[in-house]
């Protein structure tokens, strides 16, 4: 396109990209939580400006792809840094997945501008209920990527995170939404922001559960093997020395290494060196859980996280996996031929809601264990609820590098606990290894790309929120509402606010 074409595009859809990148930073590790109601102010009123839906759907979509190539552009170096796709290759697959991502901002346009009411106040409802419905749309259909919903952006010390666990994450982006699009008039606004506020430090001061049982002492290993050094079989006895090493140093009643942390089938792992992290923890008087491969006797085989001590063994196998990365969704096989990714042909776990038990008849405790990207999904976590007591996530998070991945993907660990009212414990392979609170508070972590073991101590949590009991349909309701509201007809029509 010539540069003097330029001058020819609507001003909405030059400003809408610049616009879309520049709201990352209202998420970690920027965490200008503040910003959030401003940026998509800027979405809103675009979208006001729009002409007609088609071009609110474009001014979305450009939006949105200034948004994801910006904030998760970490999948590039998925694919070819660590997963040795060609760039040539990885460049376009990477922009395209944004592009794709990009529609969801883009329906929002298109449905806003389709059927925006007249008065002012319900267009502000009818644009939040758009917005967060694309965030929990996308969280859902082909088997959902929520990555940087807006709500996300909400984690302490911002007001607002005193609704996550009444309304989950998409009822923050609904809240977040209404107030940025109320802003357009400071009438409206101004109060509205100052009521959020005050309404989540308010709820902030409710505790949804409360800690039970004695302390746990805990070790969150963080190995930070190389990615290119994980599945090489010259390194493979290292990686095995270097755990048993960092267990029977840091004794713990539960120590807990990352996903694939013993790179193998569980099988094929020493049976001498199983009995031996086995004998540890008993001597420790605990457990130790730990990423490892799992397989069945038809052939299929599963990212798991197995438990050997005191407690009889126990396997967790992850249920959500991730496209691409785990599963090779149909019709894409030569495209992952052109990578080197290994085990990506996973199969998942049966769904279930049960827990990990540890402890004595005296003092027993349950972990609700997920594998990486499964925090992502909030309703799926609140099937281990209320028996689970604290959550455990396993990540290998040198898949991503030194990028943005690693500051959001603990973000939304936050939001987890903050949803549950449970601790979580995260231990990964290059960080962000961390004890995260009920309350989303990071009481202790270790820097990334570091080798260590992160020693805490835990209380197990009992109680419910009202997001573990009614999951997301709490925000549904809440967006339905809107669009009743903004569709209703009033003789006033709102005059005083259109």
């Amino acid at each position: 396109m010539p540069l003097s074409a330029l001058r020819h595009l609507p001003p909405t859809w030059l400003l809408a990209p610049v616009l879309g990148a520049a709201a990352v930073l209202c998420f970690a590790p920027f965490s200008l939580f503040w910003a959030a109601p401003l940026a998509w102010l800027g979405l809103f009123l675009l979208f006001e400006r729009s002409h007609s839906p088609r071009q609110a759907a474009v001014t979305g979509g450009l939006f949105g792809l200034g948004f994801f190539l910006a904030g998760v552009s970490w999948v590039f170096v998925s694919l070819s840094v660590f997963g040795g796709m060609p760039a040539w290759l990885a460049a376009p697959a990477t922009f395209l997945f944004c592009a794709v991502l990009a529609l969801y901002p883009g329906l929002s346009g298109f449905l806003y501008r389709r059927w925006r009411p007249p008065a002012f106040w319900q267009r502000s409802l009818f644009f939040a209920a758009c917005i967060a419905g694309a965030d929990w749309l996308r969280a859902w259909l082909f088997t959902g990527f929520p990555w940087l919903a807006l709500g996300y952006s909400q984690t302490p010390p911002s007001p607002l995170a005193g609704f996550a666990p009444v309304l989950g994450v998409f009822g923050l982006s609904f809240l977040l939404a209404w107030l940025a699009a109320a802003l357009a008039r400071p009438r409206l606004g101004l109060p509205l922001a100052a009521l959020l506020a005050l309404s989540g430090f308010g709820l902030q001061q409710i505790h949804w559960s409360e800690a039970h049982g004695p302390a746990l002492r805990v070790a969150l290993v963080q190995g930070n093997i190389p990615q290119e050094m994980k599945f090489d079989r010259a390194a493979f006895v290292q990686t095995l020395q270097l755990y048993r090493e960092l267990i029977a140093s840091h004794p713990a009643d539960l120590t807990i290494l990352p996903e694939t942390a013993l790179p193998t089938f569980v099988d094929y792992l020493p049976t001498e060196y199983l009995d031996e992290l086995a004998s540890l923890a008993r001597q420790q008087g605990g457990n130790i859980l730990f990423g490892t491969l799992t397989g069945d006797p038809d052939g299929a085989y599963f990212n798991s996280a197995v438990s050997l001590g005191a407690a009889p063994a126990q396997v967790y196998s992850k249920q959500h996996l991730v496209p691409f990365g785990e599963f090779i969704p149909p019709g894409f096989a030569w495209f992952m031929a052109q990578a080197h990714i290994p085990m990506s042909s996973f199969s998942a776990g049966a769904v279930s809601g049960e827990t990990l038990t540890f402890g004595s008849d005296a003092a027993r405790y349950q972990v609700a264990v997920n594998i990486c990207y499964e925090d992502a999904f909030g309703e799926e976590i609140i099937r281990a609820l209320p028996a689970a007591g604290l959550l455990a996530n396993l990540s290998n998070t040198a898949w991503f590098g030194d990028s943005l991945a690693q500051p959001q993907h603990l973000q939304i660990a936050r939001l987890r606990a903050l949803e549950t009212g449970r601790p979580m414990l995260r231990a990964t392979n290059t960080g962000m290894t961390a004890l995260i609170d009920a309350q989303g508070q990071i009481q202790a972590q270790l820097p990334p790309f570091t080798r260590g073991v992160l020693q805490v101590e835990v209380r197990p949590h009992r109680g419910a929120t009202p997001y573990s009991r009614s999951g997301n349909w709490g925000a549904l309701a809440l967006m339905l509402l809107a669009v009743v509201l903004s569709r209703i007809k009033s003789s006033r029509s709102g005059a005083a606010l259109h």
